[in-house]
């Protein structure tokens, strides 16, 4: 079947993958619609690894629902993506999405298990989630980057009245921004480089101002917006700029959420942490529940995602896609691709 595959560094390839076949156990569907994460833009930006087929945010119709007996052929279905043991303390507290193996064989972020970038799809079933029927297959595609910012927000701990700022305008951004607004903040600003993003964070709702990351006053414009700094930052980049610039903003005693993910180090001003007493807070991923609450959110209307949707791409277009999400100018946040268009 074909499948889109990382070839190089920011160059993808067309080629041919075998078919998932059912070993009895995994959940085995045929994929609808595939989101494109800012982590996946990571490994396509540094080329590797080569061959691996992504895709950790999709959905698909149960084609073989290997040990899931209360599923059938036909169901609609999402799931996480993560490989967690299930026997460490991590698991046992509830959070696998911090065990030491939950990424080891990842769908869509590991050679091991293809994703969403291919028409069919083998999922380990407790993984798996049945998808509402009126929730649309786009929606339903965004239900892992909806549980992450749900997860930011949570660890935040925002407050009715709090300030928040969330650094970058991507889809998490904005993501992370909307349940700020929903947990009551009293302000919530987008900082961006890019200002079609950052007036798309505006237009759409989800932020009541944006400030330009780049701006030589960012640190003035802070202050006249808030006196002493925001109550919370959440950071959604994992640049050292972004992380700096976090800190900086943030008001002494307060609360830096770390979501942004970088592949190599940074370097950050530890000092102003430390003199300014900062609670820096990591956040990676979701719980299952967050997962399922995310779904359960869209089901009931309380949330739209579809306001975040820029367009739906088959595979062909899959590398002018990631091209367009990197540009700086484009405002574009959330594309999907349907590997069978």
């Amino acid at each position: 079947m074909r499948s889109v595959a990382i070839k190089g560094k920011r160059e993808f390839e067309i080629k041919e993958i075998s078919e998932p076949v059912s070993d009895g156990k995994n959940v085995i569907i045929d994929v609808k619609k595939t989101g494109i994460c800012g982590s996946d833009i990571h490994y396509w930006v540094a080329g590797e690894p080569v061959g691996l087929v992504m895709g950790h945010e999709y959905v698909g119709v149960v084609t073989n629902p290997g040990s899931r007996e209360d599923l059938k052929v036909g169901d609609r279905v999402t799931a996480l993506p993560i490989s967690p043991c299930l026997s460490c303390h991590a698991c046992k507290s509830g959070n696998p999405q911090y065990c030491i193996h939950t990424w080891d064989n990842a769908t869509g972020l590991s050679l091991t298990n293809p994703g969403g970038l291919a028409p069919k799809m083998a999922i380990r079933p407790d993984m798996v989630v049945k998808v509402p029927d009126n929730i649309t297959d786009e929606e339903a595609a965004m239900t892992e980057p909806t549980a992450v910012g749900l997860h930011a927000s949570r660890l935040a701990d925002i407050k009715v009245g709090d300030k928040v700022l969330v650094v970058g305008g991507g889809i998490i951004g904005l993501v992370s921004a909307m349940f700020a607004k929903m947990e009551g903040a009293s302000l919530v600003v987008v900082s961006e480089t890019n200002k079609a993003r950052g007036e798309k964070a505006v237009s759409l709702g989800v932020a009541d101002d944006w400030m330009d990351a780049t701006d030589p006053k960012f640190m003035e414009n802070v202050m006249s917006k808030t006196e002493i700094g925001f109550d919370i930052v959440i950071e959604c980049c994992g640049n050292a700029k972004a992380v700096s610039s976090s800190l900086m903003a943030v008001k002494t005693g307060g609360t830096v959420v770390l979501v942004g993910v970088s592949i190599d180090p940074v370097s950050i001003p530890t000092a102003i942490a430390v003199m300014h007493e900062l609670k820096l807070q990591g956040a990676i991923a979701y719980t299952k529940e967050e997962f399922q609450t995310c779904i359960d959110l869209m089901s009931s209307k309380k949330i739209d995602m579809l306001k975040f949707l820029d367009s739906v791409v088959g595979l062909e277009d899959v590398q002018s896609s990631y091209e367009k999400l990197t540009s700086g100018v484009s405002d574009a946040v959330k594309i999907i691709v349907d590997p069978n268009k």
